[in-house]
């Protein structure tokens, strides 16, 4: 915006070797800068998407909201109660489990920023999804069958760590980074915006209802029901999210396009067989 061309040229030979793809960059980041004050255009195509940027508004808005309806903050925050559920007794018991589960989020997040660039965005994805439902599935298990036994407190402890750790790894983490990479420069700001603002609002419903339906359908019919939610976020992952690892904004964006173009040929392909018979 300050026409300050050649030290942008330099921030971008940090990141990146391929001189081709940074003059492109250059140009695709200098024309949202001069359209920047025009809010207006990007908000009209918000509104009014063309099937590339709704896939796009599907997938990036779409994996925070699972982020958030799979449990993870109410998880972290009620972590105290729910060990007390399990028959877990004794403040230093509750404390030193509940330290368990921080220390296991944060180390799990120190390994998911060494392994999201060596093996991809959708893998870390696919293990945490499926890691997440497994884990809530168990908690279910253990609350309706174990409950108050030293087998059922010990199951507890073990898979809300594994929860966190599963989330910590691919969903915490990596739908930020999605965030930032499947949106068009245009477009990133206020399409980022719409996914942070579902991700909040998701989270605060989550975490003020959670207690409120433990005592309706128990605790463990919670985690029955968190179990439900992540194995949707799967199949989620796998229909709607691409992989992004090493791709430029404009290879993201034809993933996108070229997506939909295969489906109207599939209908298409449906609509002339089913007028054959």
């Amino acid at each position: 915006m300050n026409n300050r061309i050649d030290e942008a040229r330099l921030v971008l030979l940090k990141t990146n070797d391929n001189e081709m793809e940074i003059d492109e960059r250059l140009n695709e980041i200098r024309k949202v800068a001069l359209n920047a004050n025009d809010a207006r255009l990007v908000w009209k195509e918000l509104v009014n998407p063309t099937p590339g940027v709704k896939r796009m508004l599907i997938a990036g808005c779409g994996i925070r909201c699972f982020q958030q309806i799979t449990g993870i903050d109410a998880i972290v925050y009620y972590s105290p109660m729910i060990f007390k559920s399990a028959g877990i007794t004794g403040n230093s018991h509750l404390l030193g489990t509940t330290m368990a589960v921080g220390f296991t989020k944060t180390f799990v997040i120190v390994v998911a920023i060494v392994l999201i660039d060596r093996i991809g965005r959708k893998p870390l994805l696919y293990v945490s999804t499926i890691g997440m439902t497994l884990c809530t599935l168990s908690l279910g298990i253990a609350f309706s069958v174990l409950k108050n036994s030293s087998i059922g407190m010990e199951s507890v402890v073990v898979f809300v760590c594994g929860n966190v750790g599963f989330f910590s790894i691919g969903i915490g983490p990596v739908c930020w980074v999605l965030s930032s990479e499947i949106f068009p420069l245009r477009l990133r700001s206020q399409a980022s915006a719409i996914g942070v603002v579902g991700n909040r609002v998701i989270s605060g419903i989550v975490a003020m209802s959670f207690l409120s339906i433990a005592r309706r359908i128990t605790m463990g019919g919670v985690f029955f029901l968190f179990a439900i939610i992540s194995g949707f976020s799967v199949l989620f992952v796998h229909k709607c999210v691409p992989e992004t690892k090493g791709k430029s904004l404009e290879q993201i964006e034809t993933i996108f396009q070229s997506a939909r173009r295969e489906l109207e040929i599939e209908e298409q392909r449906l609509v002339m067989s089913k007028s054959k018979y």
